[in-house]
């Protein structure tokens, strides 16, 4: 014997539920189980749910996606009704879960038996009730269920699916149609059931037309046409239009809202309804459940729209291209409300010749307002540049143009129009903005930048090394009327990358500044042979990828932020023969920051990550301490440091250089003397591999160099 002949000997069928499509297939044991004619048959999900008690439909569905989730069996208790509402039988169902995993999402498909229970014990499914035909608690149960489907809902096209899957205890839909009001005139927000073009001679109709619809709308009264005589008698100046669909009861039901009637909503059943006070108590129910439904999905699309159109119309496309460089930029929203906030970025063509000047900032907010004030500073910033202004001054203008607009503007502004007392204070509280801007001459690869408040740039040079790469800078825009930004040169050597970013990159995911550096630094550093856009998108990864729920930083509770990123790599002209240039860090140590002391050695080890000597570093860290600390102490002026690491690994060459404008020269401390100067020498004497103060027309340098393993080339 076969074995669906041995299954159907022993009163056990076959079933398949693929959840992909929404459709389950059934042999003829389990059709006949089900209620159906004993033959092989297909059902939708909605089809089904008609057949069973809509209790045991909801607590069955809660169990099989246990089972998917764990990956077991998915045994069940189910009753199966008929056309009336009465329980024809008991069965069990046992299934096992398939999982197909998607770039989209998981489907599963499930493939089980059932067989009917003889004699079902009390609370077979819930272990409290007994198995009964209660048609209240049926519609009580059915209707839990479509509200928490219909509020689950996030879309139209999403309420009208799940309002085609809802099937009524004793009667289930075979079509439906969502009708809206636009003026005088009737237009279709969605059907289903209905071949396509279908709602043509139903589209753009007069509400004054003879149509249940249109009188639905003009009363907002439901109407309710058992029979197909009952439809023609009362319309029958649309019935032609009706009659090929084959349906013979209908329902139209107004869709009311807050006391308006927004639309209306018509059931088409291919088996006859007689429309009993508790089945038009059901309709009644379900339609104001799908318009709230509707209003919250035209809502939340409205939403979306509008947060399309704002990134669409404030996030420019990077062009043109800056000829012997490589651009890549990325926006990422904050994962909450209108998906749109105060970061930015820009590319700024600037007069008069080649160079062009590369722009990131964040507004304080991640709101409407915040986008607002982004697209007017972005605005504001472009029109600096143009006017030709070097760095400095475009952040200068920038920030008192911010400044100015709370001064003069806000305490006579547009208030919320909640607030009937006055202003609104959060609308009138001041905001300031983070930038940082940089002016790119691409024959000679400098780049001039100033920073107002802003993260610092992160330079990754040739051989894959990722350094933090200090800048001067000021305060963030906005907070005063005048402030200064003085302007920092960096050269980007050929096959360097720079990586500009706003704040959300680095501290998404509860990070702070070091620990959200150190997350990215492997990404900058593993992708040396990727491509701007493919290292762009690797490191948006390393924050909302998969990966980035298993990396929590030490602030679990700070909120996701907008993020956005910038790119800039100098190309290695093909003509000329790629060569490891050396890794170079710069820092001006001035008398108003002692800190950069503590700066300066943290760049010095970050340059030096791969010597292999870490004796010899721990020595190049002390002796710039000492340089950097006698800068403070013996000069009145600024110094510049120098760090610069040249030649092949493991034959490298360290060269740190301090230059000030002092004239005094230092001198070594002789033994026995109580003076404290003179230390910083002997230290390089006894550390360093070659050292040398050199006098220059204004001020000196002093300078040592460390070789690798001793070897000085």
């Amino acid at each position: 014997m076969r074995s669906d002949e041995v299954l159907a000997a022993i009163a056990t069928g076959l079933w398949r539920w693929d959840n992909a499509t929404g459709y389950i297939t059934l042999d003829a044991e389990a059709a006949r189980l089900f209620g159906l004619p004993a033959e092989p048959t297909v059902l939708s999900e909605g089809a089904m749910r008609a057949r069973l008690h809509p209790v045991d439909w909801a607590e069955s569905y809660g169990i099989v996606r246990l089972a998917v989730a764990d990956g077991t069996l998915a045994e069940a208790h189910v009753r199966v009704v008929g056309e009336d509402g009465e329980v024809i039988r008991t069965i069990r169902s046992r299934s096992k879960p398939f999982v197909s995993k998607h770039e989209y999402g998981d489907d599963y498909e499930l493939i089980g038996t059932v067989q009917e229970i003889v004699a079902p014990h009390a609370g077979a499914l819930t272990g409290q009730s007994p198995v009964a035909g209660d048609w209240r608690r049926s519609r009580e149960a059915f209707l839990l269920d479509a509200g928490r489907a219909l509020a689950e809902a996030r879309s139209t096209a999403e309420v009208l699916r799940v309002a085609a899957s809802l099937s009524m205890p004793g009667f289930s839909l075979d079509g439906l149609a969502v009708f809206g009001i636009e003026g005088e005139h009737l237009t279709i927000i969605g059907h289903h059931g209905h071949p396509d073009g279908a709602e043509g001679p139903f589209t753009n109709m007069s509400v004054n037309t003879d149509y249940p619809a249109a009188e639905v709308v003009r009363t907002g009264r439901a109407i309710y046409l058992p029979t197909p005589k009952d439809y023609q008698d009362r319309y029958p100046a649309t019935w032609p239009l009706v009659r090929g669909f084959g349906r013979r009861s209908w329902a139209f039901v107004p869709l009311i809202v807050a006391g308006r009637t927004m639309g209306a909503w018509m059931a088409a059943f291919k088996n006859p309804v007689t429309f009993t006070p508790d089945e038009r108590s059901i309709l009644t129910t379900v339609a104001r459940m799908l318009a709230q439904a509707l209003v919250r999905a035209d809502v939340a699309e409205t939403e979306r729209e509008l947060s399309l159109g704002l990134q669409r119309s404030m996030m420019p496309t990077l062009g043109p291209e800056i000829p012997g460089m490589s651009v890549a930029a990325r926006y990422v929203p904050t994962g909450g409300g209108l998906q749109v906030g105060g970061d930015w970025y820009d590319m700024i063509p600037l007069p008069g010749g080649r160079k062009v000047a590369l722009v990131i900032g964040d507004v304080q907010g991640h709101d409407v307002r915040a986008a607002g004030l982004m697209g007017q500073l972005r605005i504001a910033l472009r029109a600096y540049a143009a006017e030709g202004h070097r760095p400095d001054a475009v952040l200068a203008r920038a920030s008192r143009f911010l400044h100015g607009m709370y001064e003069f503007s806000v305490p006579h502004g547009l208030t919320s129009p909640e607030d009937e007392d006055g202003e609104d204070p959060e609308y009138s509280l001041a905001r300031f903005a983070t930038c940082l801007y940089m002016e790119v001459d691409p024959d000679s690869g400098t780049l001039d930048i100033a920073r107002a408040g802003h993260p610092d740039p992160v330079i990754r040079s040739a051989d894959g090394t990722a350094i933090i790469r200090q800048t001067a800078g000021g305060l963030p825009l906005g907070i005063e009327a005048d402030s200064n930004y003085p302007t920092t040169r960096v050269v980007l050597e050929p096959g360097d990358t720079m990586m500009l970013c706003t704040d959300g990159l680095i501290e998404t995911g509860g990070h702070d500044m070091l620990s959200g550096w150190t997350r990215l630094r492997p990404v900058l550093e593993n992708n040396t042979g990727a491509s701007l856009e493919k290292l762009a998108d690797a490191l948006v990864d390393a924050v909302h990828g998969p990966g980035s729920h298993y990396t929590t930083g030490p602030l679990a509770d700070r909120r996701e932020d907008d993020i956005a990123l910038m790119l800039l790599s100098r190309d290695i002209a093909p003509a000329v023969p790629a060569r490891p240039h050396p890794r170079r860090t710069v820092l001006t140590i001035s008398q108003a920051e002692p800190e950069q002391v503590a700066a300066a050695r943290g760049q010095l080890k970050e340059l030096l990550h791969d010597w292999r000597d870490e004796e010899q570093v721990d020595s190049a860290v002390l002796m710039v301490s000492e340089m950097a600390t006698n800068v403070l102490l013996h000069t009145d002026g600024d110094a510049v440091l120098i760090a610069e690491a040249a030649g092949e690994r493991g034959k490298r060459r360290l060269r740190v250089e301090v230059a000030d404008a002092s004239d005094e020269l230092p001198h070594k401390r002789k033994p026995g003397e109580l003076a404290s100067s003179g230390r910083g020498l002997v230290l390089m004497e006894m550390l360093a591999d070659a050292w040398g103060v050199d006098p220059r027309g204004e001020g000196k340098s002093i300078w040592f160099e460390i070789y690798e393993e001793g070897d000085a080339g």
